[in-house]
C-alpha cells in the first residue's frame, strides 16, 4: 500500500491538498491500495465518505491567524494511533514537512520502506508571517530541511524550485516530478460553459473577465494585482476573486479605498469543482503575480481551460511561461502590469490565441503525471531494496 501524507486536505483547498487528492485518487484509479494521513479539518466526513480509498485523520487545532489551516496533533488521538499502528507500507510520499511528515518517516523507519519527500511551498514567507524573529524562522526553515535529508528522494514540481531548496540549505539530490491538473474539457464543452457562466456573473459582452484563484494572503502579491487595477479603473473588466483567507477583510477595505467596488467581486471558497472549471472558462486572463508560489494548479487549471496567465518574469512560477506565446510576463512592476492587462483587454484576439497555446502546452492531465509517479515509484522501491541488502522476490 501506498501512503499519502500531507497536513492539509480536502475541504481545505490549496494547491498542495489537491495535489494530495489527485495522487491518492489516480493511484487508486490505477489499481493500487492507497491511504491518506492527514489532520481532521471541520466538514471533512462528506470528504471520507465520497473517497474511493480510506481517509485516516487525527486531531487538530486551528492555527492563530492562518484560517482555515489547522495544526496536527495525532499522539494526543487514541482511536488514530490504534489505527495508525495497523497500517502497513510499501512506500510512504510526504506533501509536507511538518507533523505528518514524521509520521511518513516514522513509518519508513519502522518497516523498513522508502520515503519520498516533495517540497512544493516556500515555507520561510510563512513563518515569516507568523514569527518576527529571523533567528527562530532561520530554526524553523533548517528544521524542516533535516527532514528532507532523511528522505530516500526529494522530489520537486519544477527546475525553477530548486534554488529555493538550495536556498534554505538543502544539499541532496532532487528530481523533478511536474504538477498535473483535472479541468480537461473538449473546447466545444468549453465554449458552452464560458457563455453560460459569463451570462451568470453578470458580465457585459464588451467586458473583460479578469481572474484570480488562489488564498487570500498578502504573500500572493493581491495587493499588486489591485494597485495595478486601479491604474486602469477607466477599462471595462470585472476581476474576480476565488478564496478564502487571514487577508479577507483587509483586501475588502483596500478594493473600497482604490475606488475598485464596480469592478472587483469576492466569490469565497469554491468547493465544486465542475464550478471552479466554469469560471476559469468565462475568465479572459488569469492574474498570478505571484512571488511566494512555486508550480500553482491554478494556473495550469486556467490553462486547461483556454485562460492564459499574466505573471511576473522574476516569479520562480512562471518557469512554464513562454513570454506571449502560452503566457504573458511583465517586470515586477505596477505601472507595467497595468499597461499590459489594459494593452490584451483592447486585443482579445491575442488573449484568446495564447489561452489555445496555453491549453496545450501548460496543462497536463494527473492521470499521465500519476503514470509517471507509479514508474519512479517502483524504481525508488528497487534502489531501496538494493542499497538496504533487502531480498528482491
Amino acid at each position: 500500500m501506498f501512503g499519502i501524507f500531507n497536513d492539509n486536505f480536502p475541504p481545505i483547498l490549496d494547491g498542495v491538498a489537491l495535489t494530495a487528492q489527485n495522487y491518492a485518487y489516480w493511484l487508486h484509479e490505477k489499481g493500487h491500495e492507497v491511504s491518506v494521513i492527514t489532520p481532521y479539518a471541520p466538514d471533512s466526513m462528506d470528504v471520507i465518505a465520497a473517497a474511493p480509498y480510506p481517509i485516516y485523520r487525527y486531531v487538530s487545532v486551528p492555527i492563530p491567524n492562518r484560517p482555515p489551516y489547522r495544526y496536527g496533533l495525532p499522539y494526543i488521538d487514541p482511536d488514530f494511533m490504534y489505527e495508525w499502528r495497523k497500517l502497513r507500507f510499501e512506500l510512504v510520499h510526504a506533501h509536507c514537512p511538518f507533523t505528518t511528515a514524521n509520521l511518513a518517516y516514522s513509518a519508513s523507519q519502522k518497516q523498513h520502506i522508502p520515503l519520498v519527500a516533495t517540497f512544493h511551498s516556500k515555507y520561510r514567507q510563512d513563518f515569516e508571517h507568523n514569527v518576527h524573529n529571523k533567528q527562530i524562522v532561520d530554526w524553523m526553515v533548517n528544521h524542516i530541511i533535516r527532514f528532507f535529508d532523511k528522505a530516500d528522494e526529494v522530489w520537486i514540481p519544477q527546475a525553477a524550485v530548486e534554488p529555493t531548496l538550495r536556498e534554505y540549505g538543502f544539499k541532496g539530490h532532487v528530481e523533478v516530478v511536474e504538477n498535473g491538473n483535472d479541468f480537461y474539457t473538449p473546447v466545444q464543452q468549453i465554449e458552452v460553459m464560458r457563455a453560460e457562466m459569463r451570462e451568470e456573473l453578470g458580465l457585459l459582452p464588451d467586458e473583460t473577465m479578469l481572474l484570480f484563484v488562489g488564498q487570500h494572503i498578502w504573500e500572493k502579491n493581491i495587493g499588486f494585482i489591485l494597485d495595478s487595477l486601479a491604474l486602469i479603473k477607466d477599462r471595462p473588466f470585472q476581476l474576480f476573486m476565488v478564496g478564502t483567507g487571514y487577508a479577507v477583510r483587509e483586501i475588502r477595505q483596500k478594493i473600497s479605498e482604490l475606488g475598485l467596488q464596480d469592478h472587483v467581486t469576492m466569490l469565497g471558497n469554491i468547493h465544486d469543482r465542475e464550478r471552479l472549471k466554469k469560471i476559469d472558462a468565462a475568465a479572459d486572463l488569469f492574474l498570478f503575480p505571484s512571488l511566494y508560489d512555486n508550480a500553482p494548479l491554478v494556473v495550469r487549471e486556467a490553462a486547461a481551460m483556454h485562460t492564459p496567465a499574466l505573471m511576473l518574469q522574476e516569479s520562480t512560477a512562471a518557469e512554464v511561461i513562454q513570454k506571449d506565446k502560452n503566457g504573458f510576463l511583465t517586470p515586477n512592476d505596477v505601472q507595467a502590469y497595468a499597461d499590459r492587462i489594459s494593452y490584451l483587454i483592447e486585443n482579445p484576439q491575442i488573449l484568446q490565441r495564447v489561452g489555445d497555446r496555453a491549453s496545450t502546452t501548460i496543462a497536463r492531465s494527473w492521470e499521465n503525471v500519476i503514470e509517471e509517479v507509479i514508474l519512479r515509484y517502483r524504481d525508488i522501491q528497487t534502489g531501496y531494496k538494493l542499497k538496504h541488502g533487502i531480498i528482491i522476490p
